[in-house]
């Protein structure tokens, strides 16, 4: 959450911040600013709004070649033109952007004023400013050391100062921040996205790290000022990711990629001779695997309701005690870590807070921690003990659709060497990898249907209130259908095991809200269909997502609409069902006309409690 860029080189910093910001829109768009080291001092440029707002505004003569800028999530303060970052102290000498959350903010407001400091805003981040300008330190790394000596909290940081006018200050703790190096020019981002079209070689800061950054480089130091080395790594990533093209949103040019994420997760990780996965990446020899008693589950929103997806497979093919749980919640319970259970952190950006906190607890109570993500050399990446990178490529859309699927084949692919060491036979692993090679072309199937699902999602749309019903494979899969409506659609939408409604809800059916049903050919169909005349029988609209051949059991005419999505093998069905529920909640949206990639209150990144 919260987007920062940086920029130190010959250039005018201000059209690379510009479109750095652009690009990291997605993690907050409440409001923008910049500031600007130039030969008048320290120049400040912010407003409410989205970045075009801003850029439309700047002043002709905003010129300097050093600078950093910020997009905003709010959690502190309304979003307007004065809790827009960057903040600056009393005399204008020291700007400050940041991303995480002070928790010792008021307290700190209190003592600054007490000291005679007017604060101007209501943000956390505003006392930082005041904290550096009123360090005695000699140095620029000095005065930020000394200021968050004072600090309680998260936060991704850059600081600028009058004094020095050659370099930023940047610093990290729980809160995502690179450093780019570039041909006698260095960025700073919160996100390769901010300046994936000048560099791809960075440095990930660790936390409690500092950084002093100038145009011929950048060094690291502890909190305390000793000095850390820190290699760079080029990523292999493709700019071009980083635009929509032709699509109108980034969600849907990420939901039509899903054919080809879904092939390179799986590209070399399937034996077909010995009906296996090879994870190499676990960290975990085959003595290693059988001793797993137990898999749990670190995720949250999508992440979390397809670490419930994950955690069903695992038990159903590995026969292992497996399940998944909020993140947010987890370390705040005091959990017992068991040194025979496998933790499974999952996370698209691999800096989602809350899970990185949950994968510390574990790590610090010595159990063994596994990551499913997306984003190479993130903080999650590098505290799990192994892993599988996802390779869903960049996601840059607030609801996830491709990253979530190749979790959810990240699983597949983890069930069946867990299952494969243990009791799962040749002959069903062979089984499954031949249901995940045809996958991809699966996913295609149901994206072909995208004209047909867009009427159903106009309808849907319609509708304040939705309930989504599932059982056992199809409850997760209900879950974050109900998920996707709540984020893009702004629908309310709740998610129920099918045989729940009777069991309270069912009251809540009537003609105005329509249920959309899972139910897919499998051992649980005819219950699932019971259920779906208990429904009807009380004027329930239906939409139900099924298999060719389900017989629905003679349901009215008119109070069904059937969506046919292509046959899986039963335990991989929940992926093609996912995919299409993505197109109901994309389209509902476009219905409504919302702006999906924007989706109000949101952003990308969780990167603050």
């Amino acid at each position: 959450m919260c987007g920062i860029v940086g920029y130190v080189g010959s250039q005018q910093a201000v059209p690379v911040l510009v479109e750095g910001l652009t690009r990291l829109e997605h993690r907050g768009y409440d409001s923008a600013g910049l500031a600007l080291l130039g030969t008048t001092g320290l120049k400040v440029a912010k407003r409410a709004g989205r970045v075009r707002d801003l850029s439309e505004e700047l002043p002709k003569r905003f010129a300097g070649r050093i600078g950093v800028g910020h997009t905003r999530w709010a959690t502190h303060g309304p979003a307007n033109d004065v809790n827009a970052h960057p903040h600056t102290d009393a005399k204008g000498l020291v700007a400050v952007v940041h991303n995480g959350i002070i928790d010792n903010a008021s307290a700190l407001r209190q003592r600054l004023s007490d000291e005679g400091v007017e604060l101007a805003s209501d943000t956390d981040t505003e006392v930082l400013a005041h904290l550096v300008a009123l360090s005695e330190a000699d140095t620029l790394e000095g005065k930020v050391s000394d200021a968050l000596a004072a600090v309680e909290g998260t936060y991704g940081l850059a600081v600028l100062h009058v004094d020095f006018p050659d370099r930023m200050v940047v610093a990290r703790n729980g809160s995502p921040l690179i450093v780019g190096v570039g041909e006698r020019e260095m960025y700073v981002a919160s996100d390769l996205a901010a300046i994936v079209r000048h560099t791809t070689t960075v440095a990930h800061l660790d936390d409690g790290e500092i950084a002093t950054v100038t145009a011929s480089g950048f060094t690291t130091y502890r909190l305390d000022l000793t000095r850390t080395a820190h290699d760079t790594m080029t990523l292999d990533v493709d700019p071009t990711a980083y635009d929509a093209g032709e699509h109108d949103s980034f969600m849907h040019k990420e939901m039509l990629e899903q054919p080809a994420a879904a092939e390179r997760v799986m590209r070399g990780r399937l034996d077909e001779r010995f009906g296996t996965a090879h994870l190499g990446g676990l960290n975990l020899d085959a003595r290693e695997t059988r001793g797993i008693r137990r898999v749990k589950v670190l995720a949250c929103g999508s992440a979390y309701y397809v670490g419930q997806m994950g955690a069903s497979l695992v038990e159903e093919l590995a026969r292992i005690p497996a399940d998944a749980e909020a993140a947010s919640e987890f370390r705040y319970r005091n959990p017992i870590i068991e040194p025979d259970t496998l933790y499974v952190a999952v996370s698209q950006s691999g800096e989602t807070i809350d899970t990185l906190l949950a994968v510390q607890e574990v790590r610090r109570k010595g159990g063994r921690v596994v990551g499913l993500v997306n984003v190479v050399g993130s903080a999650i990446a590098r505290e799990c003990d192994g892993g599988i990178y996802l390779h869903a490529g960049p996601e840059v859309a607030v609801a996830s659709t491709k990253a979530l699927t190749n979790m959810l084949l990240g699983f597949a692919l983890l069930a069946l060497q867990l299952g494969r060491v243990r009791d799962l036979s040749i002959a069903d692993g062979r089984r499954l990898i031949a249901g995940l090679q045809v996958l991809p072309a699966q996913i295609a199937e149901v994206l072909a249907q995208e004209e047909a699902l867009a009427e159903v999602a106009g309808r849907l749309a319609a509708a304040e209130s939705l309930f989504f019903v599932g059982r056992v494979r199809g409850f997760p899969v209900a879950r974050e259908g109900a998920q996707k409506f709540k984020e893009i659609s702004y629908r309310h939408a709740e998610a129920y095991p099918t045989s729940e409604l009777k069991h309270g809800p069912l009251a809540l059916i009537c003609p105005e809200v329509p249920t959309i049903a899972i139910v897919p050919d499998d051992e649980l169909t005819a219950r699932n269909v019971a259920a779906l005349h208990e429904i009807a029988a009380r004027g329930g609209p239906l939409v139900v997502l099924t298999h060719d051949g389900v017989d629905l059991g003679g349901l009215p005419e008119g109070a069904v609409e059937r969506v046919v999505v292509p046959k899986s093998e039963r335990e991989l069905d929940p992926v093609l069902l996912t995919v299409a529920l993505q197109l109901l909640a994309y389209h509902a949206a476009l219905a409504l006309g919302h702006d999906i990639d924007k989706p109000r209150n949101l952003a990308k990144s969780v990167t603050v409690e």
